[in-house]
């Protein structure tokens, strides 16, 4: 009769690690109707959760009322840089798509990939549409050859002859040697000239801690006929990424 007792389960429990699955599931955050909604729990009910897991530090909510991973979520996984820096980074992104009404991404090098780790956007700034997954595409992007540059060469080669160049559009440069070429010429501003998608600019700066255990990319994104105003907010992007830098190396530090 014992073995064959169903087990008691807690249902405010389950509800929840539900909550937190889909939480996990938007890296740049959600708000917390969407939330209730994804994991079919009423508003009311997802609220009270929200607030019990920030209290305990499993959630955050982001200044622009976005909910995110909190810090303890990285302790459970040993640590996991991304989701200790997003709240962090997070309002400096925002601040910059509104100062120059384009969408701002922060992207880095976790392991030996490199992934976009958060995008402040809206109506009057819109992303990027990543119809080409960003691990096969960074040679087409102004983070990924940013983030690139600031990597050692065996590195940067190992990175290029792992994968195809792949031809996005006709401003793409996918032969590797001169991929490689071009990532050895120092840049205050790396650009993507419409290599990742027809009509978009990006330009990115590097981001990097004090103790250089941070190798990343400040980005915006806007139209193609915006790119001389993107070139003349060098000096804004590059302030916003200070401001990232000395965030991460009060939290790493």
């Amino acid at each position: 009769m014992e073995e064959t007792r169903r087990p008691t389960l807690i249902a405010s429990v389950r509800r929840a690690l539900h909550l937190m699955e889909t939480v996990a599931s938007h890296p740049g955050g959600a708000p917390a109707k969407q939330l209730a909604r994804e994991s079919g729990i009423p508003l009311g009910t997802a609220y009270h959760l929200l607030r019990t897991l920030a209290h305990e530090g499993y959630a955050a909510r982001l200044p622009d009322g976005l909910w995110v991973l909190g810090d303890r979520v990285g302790a459970l996984e040993g640590g996991s840089r991304p989701h200790r820096l997003l709240t962090r980074i997070r309002p400096t992104l925002t601040a910059l798509r509104d100062e120059l009404g384009m969408a701002a991404y922060f992207g880095m090098r976790v392991d030996d990939e490199i992934r976009i780790l958060d995008i402040a956007d809206g109506p009057r700034a819109p992303r990027v549409d990543l119809w080409a997954g960003f691990a096969d595409a960074a040679h087409a992007t102004a983070i990924g050859k940013c983030v690139l540059s600031q990597a050692d060469e065996e590195w940067r080669r190992s990175y290029v002859t792992r994968r195809v160049l792949a031809d996005l559009t006709p401003r793409t440069i996918t032969d590797p040697d001169r991929f490689l070429t071009a990532l050895r010429a120092p840049r205050d501003l790396w650009l993507d000239r419409e290599e990742y998608a027809l009509g978009t600019v990006c330009a990115a700066v590097p981001v990097t801690d004090a103790t250089g255990g941070v190798t990343g990319a400040l980005a915006v994104s806007c139209p193609a006929p915006r790119l001389p105003e993107v070139e003349r907010s060098a000096h804004r992007l590059r302030a916003a990424a200070d401001r990232i830098e000395r965030t991460l190396t009060l939290t790493l530090g």
